[in-house]
């Protein structure tokens, strides 16, 4: 009973011992890891970019689908301009709720409607209108989906 006893304790150790001596294969390092911390900020700055370019963009088909002058142009650029640095600011506001920050986004939304319907014609604020219309739906929809 004491051989059996001492076999098994022996066979044991050997096998955790064999176990013990398995190498898990390295994990290739890169040097591009980065801090959880640093991803998030990169990825902040991208998605910032991308919705500076949709702006952008959006500016430049609001401009072309109203046929807006020279004139007009360059005062709907420089509301925009207006419009996305206030936004950055109450963004950017550490001492307002989210609730908060909302409600301001949308005054200053409406505000700068107001200041884009003073620039352009008749024709051109009902164009406008239906254009921010089909945007809203638009933008709906994907909510919807996602």
């Amino acid at each position: 009973m004491k051989k059996i006893f001492l076999v098994t304790v022996i066979a044991s150790a050997s096998v955790c011992a064999a176990y013990a001596q398995e190498q898990k294969p390295a994990e290739p390092k890169t040097t591009e890891q980065k801090p959880p911390e640093q991803k998030t900020v990169a990825q902040k700055e991208d998605q910032k970019a991308q919705q500076a370019k949709q702006a952008q963009e959006m500016e430049n088909m609001i401009k072309t689908e109203l046929k807006l002058t020279d004139e007009q142009s360059a005062k709907f650029s420089a509301i925009a301009k207006d419009f996305n640095e206030k936004k950055e600011a109450i963004v950017k506001d550490a001492s307002l709720s989210d609730d908060a920050k909302k409600e301001k986004k949308a005054a200053l939304k409406a505000e700068k409607k107001a200041k884009l319907m003073e620039i352009l014609t008749p024709e051109q604020q009902a164009k406008f209108k239906q254009l921010m219309e089909d945007i809203d739906k638009k933008n709906e929809a994907q909510k919807q989906k996602n």
